[in-house]
């Protein structure tokens, strides 16, 4: 019996394609993204020839100078502006083994199945390659929860997706068979004049709630939540939010790469370098 799946696959679909129309108006968070992912390809010294871009929005990212890129996205509008294949970013349909750099930016926090999505990436890496991918993470829209913690401080309700800490994040790469796992964060502060620009944009890069049960914000509670929104802003009558950006690197295992020694290798104890010490 299958499990239960958080995130309904047709609104996430339906929200990338309201979305598409006018994303590059919200791209910012994504833009962000990219730039970390770009930074971090930089100091990779390697050629890379047929990348995978996976989750492509409006086709931003730029491929290695020579590569090939094939993109993918769940939404129909973004896969045909970019180009590339529509298809769900746990359930690939690429062969094992046909791409050397895989990069994932703004998606996988909205997957039913981010280790499955994780373990499919890196089969279809070729042995020895690269991935990078971003999302956003635990700590996020901090301040917009706080305000619907008040406006519904009864009868609370999920209306935020589940979030992937740092920590989280670094073990299903691990989970996914990655070798060399690497899971850090950057913080992105953006202040608002109001609870609605703040929406605005998350529906702008589809960000907004495609949970599974998910329920109407009564405008009572929309009142609630904008006031309280407001009430945190500071002197100037802005209020800042925050976005978490988990940046992900894993390798698909190759036995060229380096290998961890074996327990019971080394040559020197710990307690002979501490008394060296002294």
């Amino acid at each position: 019996m299958a499990a239960p799946e958080i995130f309904d696959r047709a609104a996430r679909r339906h929200r990338r394609d309201r979305a598409a129309t006018n994303y590059a108006a919200h791209d910012f968070l994504r833009a962000a993204m990219l730039d970390g992912i770009a930074e971090r390809l930089a100091s990779v010294k390697r050629a890379f020839t047929d990348v995978l871009d996976l989750g492509s929005f409006d086709g931003a990212f730029v491929p290695p100078p020579g590569a090939r890129v094939t993109r993918l996205d769940a939404g129909h509008a973004f896969a045909r502006i970019s180009g590339g294949v529509q298809a769900d970013e746990d359930r690939l349909p690429f062969a094992d083994a046909s791409f050397d750099l895989v990069i994932s930016a703004g998606v996988l926090d909205q997957l039913n199945d981010v280790p499955g999505a994780l373990a499919l990436t890196r089969r279809v890496l070729k042995p020895d390659g690269l991935f990078l991918g971003a999302m956003l993470g635990a700590g996020s829209l901090s301040a917009l929860r706080a305000a619907l913690r008040v406006a519904e401080a009864e009868r609370p309700v999920a209306r935020l997706h589940p979030q992937i800490d740092v920590r989280s994040a670094g073990d299903l790469l691990m989970r996914a068979g990655f070798a060399l796992p690497v899971a850090d964060t950057e913080s992105l502060r953006v202040r608002y004049a109001s609870i609605g620009r703040l929406l605005g944009d998350l529906r702008g890069m589809a960000a907004t709630n495609v949970l599974a049960n998910r329920h109407l914000l009564g405008r009572a509670a929309l009142a609630r939540a904008a006031a309280a929104f407001a009430g945190a802003a500071d002197a100037d009558g802005r209020t800042s939010e925050t976005f978490e950006i988990v940046f992900l690197t894993g390798w698909s295992p190759s036995p060229d790469q380096p290998q961890p020694a074996k327990r019971g290798s080394a040559t020197a104890s710990l307690a002979g370098a501490l008394r060296d010490r002294h």
